[in-house]
C-alpha cells in the first residue's frame, strides 16, 4: 500500500488493508519490493500539483516489473483516481484497477473482475455507497486510532478541490462513533483521533450546532480513553462550547489545528474563507484563556492569486501574534477544477518562493521559542514507534507529549512498549522536538502497551498482514466471472 495525503487517506488506506486482509491477501514483509507483491495499490491525493506527476512516475517504474510477471495487478484509488477517472489508464494502461473516494469498499471485487475479465475496471461512484466505518479495518497501530465522524465537506474554498472528490458532509450517529471508540478501547487502544475533513462542522446532517462538543464529552466517559485529539477543525464552526468541552474534559488533549490560509482580510475572502483575521485571533485568544498550555498548529498557503506584499505582511503579523508550535506551509499552486486556478494575478514563481523563506523562518524561531518553554517541564510521554529515526543509534526512544509535541527520551533500564507512558523531565529544546536526556522519573506500563505488545508476539496468520501478498501467498483463488452489478457484502 503507498498512501498520499492527508490523515484521510491514511484511514482509508487502513480500511483498504482490512478489505484486502478479509479477501485473503496477505501483508508482504518489510522491505518487499514493490515488484515483487501481487498486488500494488496507490491511495492517491489530488491537493498538490505535483499529484499526477507523482502517481504517474510510479506506474511507469512498475511497468517493467508488470511486464515480467504478468499475475501482478496495480490499483489506484483515492481523490486523483476520482478526478482523473479513464485518465488513468490512458495514460497508463497497464493499471488494472481505478477506483473512487467513494466506493472503496469495491476494490477486492474490482481486482478480482480484472484478474478473471483480464481487462481493466474502472469503477468510480459518483455519492458515498456506504459509510466507510462499516468496512474491515486493519489499524496500523495497536495503541492510536483514528475514528471518522464524517466525510466530506460543505465549504467551497476556492482552492481547494476536496469537496468536488470526497462529496458533501455526511455525518456518523454519535452512538455508531461511541461503539467503535469503546470497541477499541476495549482492544487496548488509549489514544483516539476524530476525522473529519471538517471535523467541528459535525452535527450539520443532525441540525445540532453543538454536536461536536458533546461528542467530546461523551468520550470523556469512556473508562481507559486516555487521550481523545481531533484534526482539522475550522474557525468558522469553532465555538465557545468547543473549548469549554476541551478544558474541561479530562482526556481532551490541549492541543489545536486550526488552518489559517491567509492573515490577509481580502486574501481571505477571494478564497471564501467565511472568517478574518479578528475572528480567526479571536479564537486564539479564548483557546489560550481556557488552556494556557495548549499547542496551536495552523496550515498557511503563500502566494495566493492576488496576493500583495502587503496581504503577505497580515500573514507574518498574525503568525507573530498567534504564536503557533508549528506550521504546515504550502506555496499555492493551481488545480485544475477550482476558481482558484483561473483567477487574475497569479503571483511569480521566484515571488512566492521568497515570501515562503521568510514565513519559513519567522515560524522556525517561533518554535524554536515555544519549545524552549517546555524545558524544566515534567511531562507524561506515550511512546511511539517509528517517531525517532536515530533512536537505535542513540539509545533514546520517542513519544508524544499531551500536547503532541514529539520528545526523545534516555531509554530507560526496564522494559518499555509503544503504547506505554513515561514520566520524563524536558533538559533541551530544538525547534521541531524536545529532548530528556535525564533518567526517566517513572515508567507505566499500560493496556495500550500490552495490546503492542501482543500483537507483535503473534504468529502470522491469515489476516494477519495489511494488504500485499508475495507471490503464491495468500492470493485468492480464481472465482467465476462476477455477473450483473457484484458488490462487496
Amino acid at each position: 500500500m503507498r498512501t498520499y495525503g492527508c490523515q484521510m487517506n491514511v484511514h482509508d488506506s487502513e480500511r483498504l488493508s482490512g478489505l484486502l486482509e478479509d479477501a485473503g491477501y496477505v501483508r508482504a514483509p518489510e522491505g518487499t519490493a514493490e515488484g515483487d507483491a501481487d498486488v500494488v495499490v496507490f491511495n492517491t491525493c489530488a491537493v498538490r500539483e505535483n499529484a499526477d506527476n507523482k502517481l504517474y512516475g510510479n506506474l511507469g517504474r512498475l511497468a517493467p516489473m508488470k511486464t515480467k510477471r504478468p499475475g501482478m495487478q496495480i490499483a489506484v484509488g483515492g481523490c486523483l483516481a476520482q478526478k482523473d477517472r479513464d485518465t488513468i489508464v490512458k495514460r497508463a494502461p497497464w493499471v488494472d484497477v481505478v477506483f473512487g473516494t467513494h466506493n472503496i469498499g469495491k476494490l477486492p471485487v474490482l481486482l478480482e473482475r480484472a484478474r478473471v475479465q483480464e481487462e481493466a475496471q474502472v469503477e468510480i461512484a459518483e455519492s458515498l455507497e456506504a459509510f466507510p466505518s462499516t468496512l474491515p479495518t486493519r489499524r496500523e497501530s495497536a495503541y492510536a486510532a483514528w475514528v471518522s465522524i464524517s466525510v466530506g465537506c460543505n465549504n467551497t474554498c476556492t482552492f481547494c478541490i476536496v469537496p468536488a472528490l470526497r462529496g458533501k458532509e455526511k455525518d456518523r450517529r454519535p452512538g455508531d462513533i461511541l461503539a467503535e471508540v469503546e470497541a477499541l478501547v476495549a482492544e487496548g487502544v488509549s489514544e483516539i483521533t476524530l476525522l473529519g475533513q471538517n471535523v467541528n462542522a459535525y452535527g450539520s446532517d443532525m441540525g445540532d450546532r453543538e454536536a461536536f462538543s458533546k461528542l467530546l464529552r461523551a468520550c470523556g466517559e469512556i473508562e481507559g480513553l486516555e487521550r481523545v485529539r481531533f484534526t482539522s477543525p475550522h474557525p468558522r464552526d469553532f465555538t465557545d462550547d468547543v473549548i469549554a468541552a476541551m478544558a474541561e474534559t479530562p482526556n481532551v488533549m490541549h492541543q489545536l489545528h486550526m488552518p489559517l490560509q491567509s492573515g490577509s482580510d481580502p486574501v481571505l475572502k477571494a478564497m471564501r474563507r467565511s472568517y478574518r483575521q479578528d475572528r480567526f485571533l479571536g479564537i486564539i485568544e479564548k483557546v489560550r484563556a481556557a488552556m494556557p498550555d495548549a499547542a496551536i498548529s495552523t496550515d498557511i498557503i503563500v502566494g495566493f492569486p492576488g496576493e500583495t506584499e502587503e496581504d503577505f505582511e497580515q500573514t507574518m503579523h498574525v503568525v507573530r501574534e498567534a504564536r503557533f508550535a508549528n506550521a504546515f506551509t504550502f506555496q499555492y499552486s493551481k488545480r485544475p477544477g477550482t476558481p482558484a486556478a483561473t483567477m487574475e494575478g497569479q503571483i511569480p514563481k521566484e515571488v512566492v518562493q521568497a515570501r515562503y523563506e521568510r514565513l519559513v523562518a519567522l515560524q522556525e524561531e517561533i518554535s524554536w521559542d515555544e519549545n524552549k518553554k517546555q524545558v524544566g517541564r515534567t511531562l507524561e510521554i506515550m511512546v511511539a514507534e517509528g517517531e525517532g529515526r536515530k533512536d537505535g543509534a542513540t539509545h533514546r526512544l520517542s513519544g508524544r507529549a499531551p500536547d503532541n509535541r514529539l520528545v526523545h527520551f534516555t531509554k530507560p533500564d526496564e522494559d518499555v512498549r509503544p503504547g506505554d507512558v513515561v514520566t520524563v523531565e524536558i533538559t533541551y529544546a530544538a525547534p521541531h522536538h524536545l529532548l530528556a536526556e535525564g533518567p526517566a522519573k517513572a515508567v507505566r506500563r499500560t493496556r495500550a502497551g500490552d495490546a503492542w505488545e501482543k500483537r507483535n508476539a503473534a504468529p502470522a496468520e491469515k489476516g494477519a498482514g495489511v494488504m500485499l501478498g508475495l507471490p503464491g501467498i495468500g492470493a485468492p483463488a480464481p472465482l467465476p466471472a462476477p455477473t450483473g452489478g457484484c458488490s462487496l457484502v
